[in-house]
């Protein structure tokens, strides 16, 4: 089911697909194996790479540290399943692009806090399931049900980003 579809258009099909969805599932792995939090990704236009704030003493801090694997899915009227390896990046003037009110509330601080980093997900694959069509999604179902075969159709793809 991996696509032939080019690196751009590959981009341009997830950044579609995501732009309005605010809060991701960040994936890591712990020592006890794959963890889950919810994160909201920063508001830049998806590049390839995606952008999180998150704070030093946390354990998914600890945890890109020691294995730079993630995952970040995304639901909402479409599901995308970004695969990727993590950055910690350490930059006051990056967060501080990304910074809003909202955040000195939220994470009990300001953009100079040199606790503050930034999780930079260099996107490696990406699986979409495209339900923005109710037809095309309720036909894909069907087909999926009556056991015939679904490759190829647009609603579920897999497109390599590098």
């Amino acid at each position: 089911m991996h696509s032939n579809v080019s690196d751009q258009e590959a981009i341009e099909k997830v950044r579609e697909l995501i732009k309005d969805i605010e809060i991701a599932m960040l994936t890591t792995v712990s020592e006890e194996g794959l963890v889950s939090r919810p994160m909201k990704t920063q508001d830049v236009e998806f590049d390839g790479t995606l952008w999180f704030l998150t704070k030093k003493d946390t354990e998914k801090f600890h945890e890109l540290f020691r294995n730079k694997q993630v995952n970040v899915a995304y639901a909402g009227k479409s599901y995308v399943s970004i695969r990727g390896e993590a950055e910690l990046v350490e930059s006051t003037e990056k967060i501080k692009e990304f910074w809003n009110k909202a955040y000195e509330e939220i994470m009990e601080t300001t953009y100079d806090d040199p606790n503050l980093v930034l999780i930079k997900v260099n996107a490696e694959t990406a699986e979409y399931w495209d339900s923005g069509n109710m037809f095309k999604m309720a036909k894909f179902l069907f087909n999926r049900l009556m056991g015939k075969n679904t490759e190829g159709t647009e609603l579920n793809r897999i497109v390599e980003m590098n």
